[in-house]
């Protein structure tokens, strides 16, 4: 059911009761374990627009994270049972074993084309007993639920404590040539494996994690995460960046990253009307005229003048300019600041699921601290 009253009716599918969250459409035609296990789709129920969902099964590998974080799971049709080598149980049953209420055999197309018209809602789920109640009663529920705007996530979902993500464990043979400290603000589980390829030594800390947190490691490199929830809640982390930008360690973010970013250099924010979540959304690189198919899951953007570059808002960190763009509706995909070490993109390029044409954003980043380094030790050759 969703605010306006709208109501689809299928079949109990995963966990029996009820789920509230923010309904949105996800457009991957493949990866839904990906999807369902990325932090950043914390308290949303998650439509997909693929009609045919578990068909692989799920396995303990292809999770990237500790748990599912969907609220609610919404597909058309649900395999009757997986077939591949390395699935370990059905999604029903994960869902199911995870306390995560889902339905099946709803128009999904239908759902999707709802809010795409009139944009992302509050919404529940209610099967088994719960969906016997009055109509009235469901939709008292699903409108006295918070909303996605002003919600604060990002430490709800972080780790507690700091891990460490290291090269020799990911098929890099050699000693680690940098030390990034990367910021978990929904981080998945990939993105940090895509550093330790490139001999990156990750050091993961948790959302709260302060400057001195960070500077304790002496890194390379500072990475913040994807994540959930409204970045105008991150004053936390904007700060922390602010420092960090101050003190000239190359930054890094992708995502709920990029938001903070652009916070960070003094532009706002501002919530999509229905988000870019799927691993088919096509954004241009302004810089070399290329065009990335990309995966997303974002349900707000960074307002900054697509015309530069300009000077920033906060105007010690110099002049920036926005690097991407999207295709469909020219959403700000990417931030390069040009006179200070620090980039970022709205997008997921470490790619689980999706393409790979991002990849090079994790070199861009080896290189842009290895530049950085280079000049740090001329500086002090010098002195």
């Amino acid at each position: 059911m969703l605010e306006d009253g709208r109501t689809f009716r299928g079949r109990s599918y995963g966990a029996e009761g009820t789920a509230l969250g923010e309904a949105v459409f996800a457009t991957g035609m493949t990866g839904y374990q990906e999807t369902i296990t990325d932090p950043s789709y914390a308290r949303q129920l998650v439509v997909q627009t693929a009609p045919h969902i578990g068909n692989t099964g799920v396995n303990t590998d292809d999770a990237e994270s500790r748990r599912i974080w969907v609220a609610g799971y919404i597909v058309r049709d649900a395999a009757r049972r997986p077939s591949n080598w390395r699935s370990e149980r059905t999604l029903d049953e994960e869902l199911a074993a995870q306390g995560v209420v889902g339905i099946s055999g709803v128009d999904t197309r239908a759902v999707t084309r709802h809010l795409r018209e009139r944009g992302a809602m509050k919404a529940g789920i209610f099967s088994g007993a719960d969906a016997a109640r009055p109509d009235s009663e469901l939709l008292a529920d699903v409108l006295a639920q918070e909303p996605m705007a002003g919600a604060r996530l990002a430490e709800e979902v972080s780790v507690e404590a700091s891990y460490l993500v290291e090269p020799k464990d990911h098929g890099w043979d050699g000693e680690p040539r940098f030390t990034v400290a990367a910021l978990d603000l929904g981080i998945k589980s990939m993105t940090p494996v895509r550093f330790a390829e490139r001999g990156v030594r990750v050091h993961v800390l948790p959302a709260s994690a302060t400057l001195a947190d960070v500077t304790a490691l002496s890194p390379d490199g500072v990475f913040m995460s994807n994540g959930p929830g409204d970045p105008a809640t991150a004053d936390v982390q904007v700060e922390l960046l602010r420092d960090v930008l101050d003190t000239g360690i190359p930054f890094f973010g992708i995502c709920f990253g990029n938001q903070i970013l652009g916070r960070a250099l003094g532009f706002g924010t501002y919530k999509l009307r229905y988000g870019h979540r799927g691993i088919n959304q096509p954004v241009l690189d302004r810089r070399t005229g290329k065009v990335e198919i990309t995966s997303q899951n974002h349900g707000f953007a960074v307002d900054a003048p697509l015309d530069g570059p300009v000077t920033a808002p906060e105007a010690r960190f110099g002049r920036v300019e926005v690097s991407h763009v999207s295709l469909n509706d020219d959403v700000v995909e990417g931030l390069a600041c040009l006179d200070i070490p620090a980039f970022s993109v709205q997008y997921h390029p470490e790619a689980a699921a999706g393409p790979h044409d991002s990849a090079y954003l994790f070199d861009r980043f080896v290189d842009l601290m290895g530049s950085s380094k280079t000049d740090a030790s001329k500086i002090k050759e010098s002195l």
